[in-house]
């Protein structure tokens, strides 16, 4: 498809929500799963930096970012038992 006719859809689809509105629930759905999984980056981040001094190390895909944002603190160190016991 041409990039015009995909960015005049999207400009159309945009124009359409602004107009009949969006969904509440589906959105608040979206938008606190996005949180979470932004806090689930966050929480791997900090734990490989400091986990990085004992030789733990999780790697940050979107299997480990959906457990930790969803499970927290449980999550990671689940996610750390199963790396040191496991891997």
């Amino acid at each position: 498809m041409n990039s015009t006719i995909v960015i005049s859809i999207m400009i159309g689809l945009i124009i359409l929500l602004l107009l009949i509105g969006a969904p509440v629930k589906p959105m608040r759905f979206i938008a606190s799963s996005s949180v979470k999984i932004g806090i689930g980056i966050l929480l791997l981040f900090f734990f490989n930096v400091f986990g990085g001094a004992i030789g733990l190390h999780i790697p940050i895909n979107l299997f480990t970012v959906i457990i930790s944002g969803f499970l927290g603190v449980f999550g990671v160190s689940s996610l750390a038992a199963i790396q040191i016991f496991l891997v």
